[in-house]
């Protein structure tokens, strides 16, 4: 089991799907989120100055997943889930005009390059992505100081003594237990055999069932398919010096000249394959977007974000019958799978690659797609099997530590192997050699194996050689 499961296992949706900013969960939403937290602590405190130390793979990709800029919004109070995108937009130029930033209703000095180190070569105790916050008085006596790990798709946990670490994210200590707890696929396929329900049954009444779920699960779906909308209708290059230009528009247009998006019956001058032109659109618009810094839902990660809302809306779009319902399942058992792989491997790119990050929700939406078909739990898990099992081995390698190459194509690959995969299970009765359980922990071994340099630091693999060439 990775560091990051034991730290954090919850299987809640609003974990699993976290609203957030680009571009990603682990150096962005998660920083943000610790530094938030930490500024709660200095209500009442003569604060003058306040430090963050960003270790490791936060150090070393940093700059180019505006960790810092996430850090600085985060200690002036603001969340992922709500800061407005003007504010995330100004915030690095404010600061440095100003020299200053707002911390409890104060002015505290605040110059980057002093205050934000990028620390590549430090790696703490528990967690690759690791931060250390400082906040001191105008003597520079030190008045508060915070351990933080950001272990993935928007979690966070903290040292809060020497050797001991408690996750952010945990259930609170009055939560009711949930009906039908499980860890491993093989636990939950036995669920479903014993009790008659599907995995998304399972998923609803663990986290409570209700209108209270169905509101969030609509409010995922209305933001991702709102990130596409956005994402297809932006023009322009993507900021970080790469100057890769947004092509999802433009692929809008040449779809729409041959025949248009049409639903079930749409065919393109008899191509049997261009369904599969508009499921990379849809992928590469969310993507494009989290590159840009907008609104991304974590799915689970920010780097990955766009394989679930892509199959989501091609099952929307493609498939006769689709229905509300249907999407709702499609969320919960892609949530379920993903709560799967968290407690035994881990969805962080700097932990085991992007076979966590890709690999990951390329498998939750191919189980999420077969439910929404009609497949059984068998098939269910056979089709997120397939997904991780083709998934094996994928580096973290973005080059310039930007979230673009080889981030947003890869995406686009992920949710058409999703597709795939669902197919692929849907064919047979869910009998398999290989058990979902089994991927999940070759992925796990295959992380702890894999050279740190194909771990989100841009330091191997196409991070290298691109520049190079």
């Amino acid at each position: 089991m990775s560091i990051a499961a034991q730290l954090c296992s919850s299987t809640r949706i609003a974990d699993m799907f976290k609203i957030g900013i680009g571009p990603s969960s682990s150096h962005t939403v998660g920083p943000m989120r610790a530094a938030a937290l930490f500024s709660t602590r200095l209500k009442g405190l003569p604060v003058a100055r306040m430090t963050a130390r960003l270790c490791g793979s936060l150090g070393a990709t940093g700059r180019g997943h505006m960790t810092d800029r996430a850090v600085i919004l985060g200690f002036q109070g603001y969340h992922p889930q709500t800061v407005p995108a003007e504010v995330v937009a100004d915030s690095l130029r404010l600061t440095a005009e100003q020299g200053h930033i707002v911390v409890d209703g104060r002015e505290v000095p605040f110059e980057i390059d002093r205050d934000v180190a990028f620390e590549p070569r430090t790696l703490l105790k528990f967690h690759v992505n690791g931060m250390v916050f400082q906040a001191f008085d105008e003597a520079g006596a030190e008045l508060a100081k915070g351990t933080y790990y950001s272990t993935g798709g928007g979690f966070v946990s903290e040292e809060v003594a020497e050797g001991h670490v408690i996750s952010l994210d945990a259930q609170p200590d009055d939560a009711v237990p949930e009906p039908f707890p499980y860890n491993h696929a093989s636990e939950l396929l036995a669920i479903c055999q014993r009790e008659g329900l599907s995995i998304s049954d399972v998923a609803r009444a663990n986290d409570g069932g209700g209108e209270e779920l169905d509101a969030y699960l609509d409010l995922v779906h209305q933001t991702m398919n709102e990130c596409i909308d956005a994402g297809v209708a932006a023009t322009g290059v993507l900021p970080g010096g790469l100057n890769v230009p947004r092509r999802a528009r433009a692929l809008r247009e040449q779809l729409m000249n041959r025949g248009g998006e049409a639903g079930p019956s749409w065919r393109s001058h008899n191509d049997p394959m261009a369904g599969i032109d508009w499921v990379n659109l849809y992928a590469l618009a969310v993507n494009e977007e989290n590159a840009a810094g907008q609104r991304v839902v974590t799915a689970p990660t920010n780097g990955a974000a766009g394989i679930i809302p892509a199959v989501m809306r091609y099952y929307e779009r493609f498939i006769p019958g689709a229905s509300q319902d249907g999407v709702r399942r499609y969320l919960l058992t892609s949530a379920a799978i993903g709560a799967v792989i968290k407690a035994n491997a881990s969805i962080a790119g700097a932990e085991v690659g992007c076979q966590g990050e890709v690999g990951s929700a390329s498998s939750m939406a191919a189980a999420g797609l077969a439910e929404a078909l009609g497949g059984t739990p068998l098939q269910v898990e056979n089709a997120a099997e397939i997904a991780m099992e083709h998934s094996l081995g994928l580096t973290c390698d973005p080059v310039a530590g930007l979230v673009q190459i080889p981030c947003i194509e890869r995406n686009a690959i992920g949710a058409v192997k999703a597709i795939n995969a669902a197919r692929m299970a849907l064919w047979g009765d869910g009998r398999h050699q290989v058990p979902l359980d089994t991927a999940i922990e070759t992925m796990r071994q295959t992380g702890h194996d894999m050279l740190t340099k194909y771990k989100e630091t841009s330091e191997g693999g196409l991070a290298v050689n691109v520049i190079e060439c």
